[in-house]
């Protein structure tokens, strides 16, 4: 191992043209065969300083130093050319084309070169980290967690001396990030370096020999890991000790009366037929693998699966199987893949939060009060604590985890009676992480019913009344949250352990 180090930043800043500092005088030092933490808030400065190492940015002042040389690409295939692969949070993958060819579309001569090399090559990639893919498939037919593992083999086809993995593994599953965790550990044994930014803190400690905390565009802390735990990184990241929230502590056992049916809700080569109920003031968790049928049963229920047979019943009344009548009904769904499927770019922060209850925003159901538009916005970016310029800013400059709030703000303008959240808190830091179960435990008390994916089973266990455990498509299992924890989660929905014999009828 080379005693100079791979990477080192230096006094680096990026000061863009109408003034806002996203990076004030950055020290970072990454070094051959280990992986370092890149930590800090959403909007702290770490996606402008990956962009600067990737190429697409170049800063405004500061050095980087590579190999010892001093550098400063004015393009990404300057980075990838000089040895640094990138893992986006948003991967930019080509749906159209399928797995095989998007891992090898940066390679030089492109996927076209020799593709029956390629495939032989892929296979042994797949081997090595112990995860098949259809090589053939068309991504964009791919979830989303595997295409982010598609993303994850691009990165490794490159076969860079130095990766950048930004949130590589929030959206995937318990089993899927621990195929990740022992795939960077295989390219750190290997003499290569991984910049690992992630808002799972024990993930952190676990994988990294050092970490660097970013809090308004500053390194504000530079430590060896073995020298930090959770608190003392969660104080870096939020600027004060954070007090720990346990969700459920502060709800009322859910007595409320019964909000949703589902009844024998399937979907061919989706969904078994599934049946539970869910009460007003209850936050019901769905738990399960990635692939185990958790976003296909909220889309099934949202009326988004048109394939779907079974009823759906909202306040005893049958709701047809259509996401405008699920709306009209007051029920919500916030899905997994925020950027594509729940936030339109095109539109203002104002029109993104309107969007789904027009009507209530129109004179005569055709013109728009954009009075009334931009007060609903002021009023929700107040009560969410939304970080944005105003209510006219472009939804598509804010960071994951205000993105994340305006995907949920947007049924709040509306009587939402059923709200289904698909990973709310994946990709976000961890204090507005925090403010979104706070929400979430906000609306639940004012009477809203909410069913809640997360692949993060502690924090499911810890902040949800009631879980539903899947796999294959089918509920399995059904836990108290008092009475189950993380490991047992993980038992149930791997199949290791066996659920009840009848859930269903135990629902509600």
């Amino acid at each position: 191992m080379s005693a100079r180090p791979l990477l080192q930043l230096e006094r680096l800043e990026m000061v863009y043209p109408n003034g806002t500092a996203a990076l004030r005088g950055v020290d970072l030092t990454v070094r051959h065969g280990t992986v370092h933490g890149l930590l800090g808030a959403n909007g702290a400065g770490k996606s402008t300083l990956i962009r600067i190492l990737s190429g697409a940015t170049r800063a405004t002042a500061g050095r980087i130093l590579w190999r010892g040389e001093r550098v400063s690409w004015s393009r990404p295939a300057q980075a990838r050319a000089a040895g640094i692969a990138t893992l986006h949070q948003q991967i930019p993958l080509v749906g159209t084309l399928s797995v095989l060819e998007n891992v090898f579309l940066a390679q030089p001569g492109g996927w076209r070169h020799d593709a029956r090399a390629l495939a032989v090559r892929l296979r042994r990639l797949m081997t090595s980290i112990g995860y098949e893919l259809d090589m053939n498939a068309p991504v964009a037919a791919l979830p989303i967690g595997e295409r982010q593992m598609v993303g994850i083999l691009q990165a490794l086809a490159a076969e860079a001396s130095l990766i950048v993995m930004d949130e590589p593994t929030a959206s995937l599953a318990a089993g899927e990030r621990r195929l990740v965790h022992r795939t960077i550990r295989r390219l750190a044994g290997e003499g290569r370096a991984v910049l690992l930014v992630s808002h799972f803190l024990d993930e952190v400690l676990a994988l990294t020999g050092e970490i660097t905390v970013l809090r308004d565009g500053a390194a504000v802390l530079s430590s060896a890991t073995a020298a930090l735990d959770e608190p003392a990184l969660a104080a870096a990241i939020v600027g004060r000790p954070l007090r720990r929230t346990d969700a459920r502590a502060a709800a009322n056992e859910p007595g409320g009366h019964k909000v949703a049916e589902i009844i024998g809700l399937e979907s061919p080569g989706r969904l078994a037929p599934c049946s539970f109920e869910v009460r007003a003031g209850e936050v019901l968790g769905i738990a399960g693998f990635l692939g185990s049928g958790r976003s296909e049963l909220l889309h099934a229920v949202f009326g988004a699966d048109r394939s779907a047979r079974g009823e759906v019943r909202l306040q005893g009344r049958r709701v047809r199987r259509s996401p405008r009548a699920a709306v009209a009904a007051g029920i919500a769904l916030v899905p997994e893949d925020r950027q594509k499927q729940a936030l339109v770019p095109e539109l203002p922060l104002a029109g993104n939060l309107t969007l789904a209850h027009l009507g209530r925003f129109a004179r005569w159901g055709l013109f728009l009060r954009a009075g009334a538009e931009t007060g609903a916005a002021v009023r929700a970016i107040a009560r969410l604590g939304i970080r944005t310029a105003g209510a006219g800013a472009p939804v598509s400059e804010l960071s994951g985890g205000n993105a994340q709030k305006v995907s949920i703000a947007r049924w709040l303008c509306g009587p939402t009676r059923l709200l289904l959240l698909d990973e709310p808190t994946a990709g976000i830091d961890i204090g507005a992480r925090a403010q979104i179960l706070a929400l979430m435990r906000e609306l639940a008390a004012g009477g809203v019913a909410i069913v809640w994916v997360s692949s993060d089973l502690a924090e499911l266990a810890a902040a949800a009344d009631r879980i539903l455990i899947m796999r294959e498509g089918a509920i399995v299992a059904e836990r108290h949250a008092r009475e189950t924890d993380e490991a047992e989660l993980v038992l149930l929905a791997s199949g290791a352990a066996r659920g009840r014999p009848d859930v269903r009828a135990e629902a509600g």
